[in-house]
């Protein structure tokens, strides 16, 4: 399985914006998509997971209410969609993919996209 993020760029705190994370390789037929987030200077923690199969989907409390995760089947694409972004929502946003979409953990998610910068400034 390999993961591509895009979708990062320099924002404006209470802009919006979306990631995507194009899947290839295997099918996400038994896996889960995830999104995780590392500031500078932090361990990378978890934001939201979705399963491919029907749509469950779990929110870091941090993030829930503001950020909405989605998948595209037929695209091989999951989604973030970043509303209201905060200077504290700074950091490179990593997509994974893995067995189980209730599991938060980083060491628990086997394959990693390379990363996207988002910057917010206030």
């Amino acid at each position: 399985v390999q993961l591509q993020a895009s979708g990062g760029g320099l924002v404006q705190a209470g802009d919006s914006l979306e990631l995507a994370c194009a899947v290839s390789g295997n099918t996400f037929t038994h896996y889960a998509g995830a999104w995780f987030r590392q500031a500078p200077g932090k361990e990378r923690d978890f934001v939201a997971s979705v399963a491919w199969t029907d749509n469950s989907q779990n929110y870091a409390a941090s993030v829930k209410g503001r950020f909405t995760i989605s998948r595209d089947t037929a695209e091989d694409t999951v989604y973030l969609q970043i509303n209201a972004l905060k200077p504290e929502d700074t950091a490179v946003y990593f997509c994974a993919a893995g067995s189980d979409y209730f599991r938060t953990r980083a060491s628990e998610y086997p394959y990693w996209g390379q990363g996207t910068l988002v910057t917010v400034s206030s």
